[in-house]
Formats: C-alpha cells, structure tokens, sequence
C-alpha cells in the first residue's frame, strides 16, 4: 500500500518568491505568491498560510518582532512581560486590528478562493509557545519550575484568550492548524507536562474544535513518546511522529490505542534538504518500516528548511510512486 507524502512548507515557500521569509512574512501579496508557487510545485495536503507561525499571537499581544538580514526565520528577541503577574489577566487581542493575524487570515482565504480543492488553514498556536514568545524561555522554565500553578493559571489564560482567534478564522470559512510545539520534552519534563500544560492544551483544543465544528490536530515537535497519552487524551484525531522521538514506539502505541488517529511519520528536515540521495533514499525507507502500511499513516518532514532543494520533494514522491 503506498503511503501519502505531504511536505511542511512554512518558510521553505519564501524561496519560491526569490525574497526572504521576513519581506514575505510581513507583505500580504507576497505571501500569497510564495504559497501559491509553493503548492503548484509540490500539492501539499496541507497550506498552513503563515513563514514564522509562531509569532503571530505574540506580535498581536504588542511584542516585537526582529527581521533578519539573511534567511534565518523572524523572531521575538525581547520578551513583552517581566513577571508572570503580568500575564494572569492578559486581555485576548483583537484578531482584526492587531498585529498581522487579519493579513494571514485575508490571504488564506485569498489562497482557498485560488485553489479550492486544497485543505488551506489558519496556524493557531498553543498556549506554552505562546507563554515561551512572551516571557522567553529561561523566565518560563523558571515559572514552571517555581510556580507550577501560577503558570499553569497563565497558559490557562492564554488558551481561553485563543476562541476569538479560533472563531475568527472559522467566520472566515477556514480551519485551523494548531501547533504547540513548544511544550514538548525535553522543554518541558513529561510530570510538568501533565500538571502544568496539558489542561491547558485541552481547553484550547475543545474551543478550537468547538470553532470549526470537528477535532483539529495537535502538532507538536520534539521528543513527545513520553507524551503521546497526554496528547491523545486531548481528543485530537492527528498527531505527528518526530525524528526526534522513538517513532517506532510512538506509531505502536498510538495504533494500539486510538487506531483512528492519523499519524504523520516524519522524515528529518536536515536529510530533506541535503544533496545525498542516498541518505534521503534510506530515510525514506526507515519511515515506511515505521508506518508498517497502516492506513492512518502519512509521511511527512517537518518543517522544510528554507534551503531544501524542491528537487529533493520530487525525489521523494517519485520513490514513494514507484
């Protein structure tokens, strides 16, 4: 049985427009022609509309952003909150006037109206990434660490701050792509996981659903087998199998216990963009032993690096056609 391939293109779509993923990032017209040009070439299942997704919530809640020179991805460099204090009544932003969500959100639909047939989608993130863009990374570790329930009530917060997002995007006539990847060990250890996130991601995942009238996915990268129960429990109906994870173990013990549950087996970002054939070849087959032909499995990789030769896609899905 042959599986189905999708690559991530986030930034990777910046180079199909000859700019950078900060010029595209921020001019609605050339996001629109980086993505277009970007599914044109490779019909990706999914157009996640957005280069830096992880910013957008941030950026909307007044934290600023920095533009690289090169093609490094934008990124938030001071934190916007000093305390956690801060953050416990942190009022939801206005997804029409603040920061770019209304542009990814105007150009998504843009996207829809071009190619109908495509499954285009809004990135929403989840709480403990956005917690990570507005207190940065060492006071939010120290927060958890701390003040395990303070933090717990912030991300809290930031998840019911979420449905205005959520429903702005569902008003819009799109669905969301939900990525919380952030949170994910080893960030996060699996006990503060549980305690501190994982109600946290459930809100936000019921009011996503809630939204857009069905279960959405969770997307998180990093070392999630220790996880994936957690995960599960949230009622997601796709979760992704990272390189960085025990895959084997992660593609078992999901099959065993939610069957139904789509999983994306990911191939790594750093083979896909290499010059090797031969290490994309025997990648590929790795993750096809992992997928064993079960139905619920795509393969997928991560987000591409902006560098990936689009010839090494092609390779891909004419090795898996084949």
């Amino acid at each position: 049985m042959k599986i189905p391939f999708t690559p991530v293109v986030y930034e990777h779509a910046a180079r199909f427009v000859g700019r950078s993923p900060g010029e595209v990032s921020r001019d609605p017209d050339l996001l629109f022609a980086a993505h277009c040009a970007a599914y044109r070439e490779y019909h990706h299942q999914v157009i996640a509309v957005g280069i830096d997704i992880y910013n957008l919530e941030a950026e909307a809640y007044g934290a600023k952003i920095e533009i690289p020179e090169d093609n490094a991805i934008p990124g938030i460099h001071q934190p916007l909150l000093t305390s956690l204090e801060e953050g416990m009544d942190l009022a939801p932003f206005d997804p029409v006037r603040d920061g770019r969500i209304a542009m990814v959100i105007e150009t998504a639909r843009r996207l829809k109206c071009e190619f109908p047939e495509a499954d285009v989608r809004v990135p929403v993130a989840g709480p403990f990434s956005i917690a990570f863009n507005l207190r940065g990374i060492n006071r939010l570790c120290e927060d958890v660490i701390l003040r395990s329930a303070e933090t717990a009530r912030f991300l809290m917060r930031l998840a019911e701050n979420q449905a205005v997002f959520c429903r702005a995007v569902a008003q819009a006539g799109l669905d969301v792509a939900f990525f919380e990847s952030a949170a994910a060990p080893p960030l996060l250890s699996p006990r503060h996981f549980h305690e501190v996130e994982l109600p946290a991601l459930k809100r936000i995942l019921v009011l996503a659903a809630e939204a857009v009238g069905h279960p959405v996915p969770c997307i998180m990268g990093g070392n999630t087998h220790p996880i994936v129960r957690d995960i599960l429990s949230t009622g997601t109906n796709y979760v992704v199998c990272n390189v960085e994870t025990n895959q084997a173990a992660f593609v078992h013990d999901v099959n065993r216990s939610h069957p139904h549950v789509k999983i994306r087996v990911n191939l790594d970002p750093a083979v896909v963009a290499c010059h090797e054939p031969q290490l994309l070849y025997q990648g590929i087959d790795r993750a096809l032993e992992i997928a064993g032909g079960r139905p619920q499995c795509v393969m997928g990789t991560g987000a591409l690096p902006f560098e990936t030769p689009p010839e090494n896609i092609r390779l891909i899905r004419d090795y898996l056609a084949g």
